[in-house]
């Protein structure tokens, strides 16, 4: 089986500052961007790129699954909310911050934003691995029912803040996915 790029999107930040002004310029009606945490806000800021014209957006579709990928899971807002619940002097859990605790929320997001009812997963992994990515896509088209999958790394804990992302489709006009590729 084929997979074919039908887009893709490689994006970096220098600090969460950057990812909302990146936001703020696509003019994207969604305020509930400011409340998702900054991997959250990554994936779902490319996704905003990479659907921005597509005819069919917003209209529900059971074909699209999202699958993503990182190394640090929700390490970086899991350590904001460790320091919430740490010291009975300094204890303040912060609900808002808990919501995030979990990876696969980004993937959520993306879907609930885009109405995708097929498959949402996100697999953590020790570091970017193409070929890992490339078995976990081709085997995700084993549902038939799956014709597009859109695909991420999105990477935010430290001063690191990049998302690549990918919609392949199982079939059609486009450069077909190889593993090198995934290295954009």
């Amino acid at each position: 089986m084929t997979m074919k790029i039908v887009k893709h999107i490689g994006l970096s930040f220098k600090d969460p500052t950057a990812i909302t002004d990146c936001y703020r310029s696509l003019e994207a009606d969604y305020p509930k961007f400011f409340k998702m945490d900054g991997l959250s806000k990554l994936g779902f800021l490319a996704s905003e790129m990479i659907f921005r014209d597509d005819p069919q957006r917003f209209v529900p579709r059971e074909d699209v699954a999202v699958v993503c990928f990182n190394r640090s899971s929700s390490l970086d807002i899991d350590k904001q909310y460790q320091a919430t619940i740490t010291g009975s002097e300094n204890y303040f859990p912060s609900p808002s911050l808990f919501v995030y605790t979990l990876p696969n929320i980004v993937a959520g997001e993306i879907a609930i934003r885009n109405k995708f009812l097929g498959e949402t997963s996100f697999y953590v992994c020790e570091t970017f691995d193409p070929e890992l990515i490339f078995r976990t896509l081709k085997n995700t088209f084993l549902d038939k029912n799956i014709n597009f999958v859109l695909a991420a790394w999105t990477e935010c804990f430290g001063n690191l803040f990049e998302v690549k992302m990918f919609l392949i489709a199982r079939e059609g006009a486009g450069p077909e996915l190889t593993v090198e590729q995934l290295n954009i």
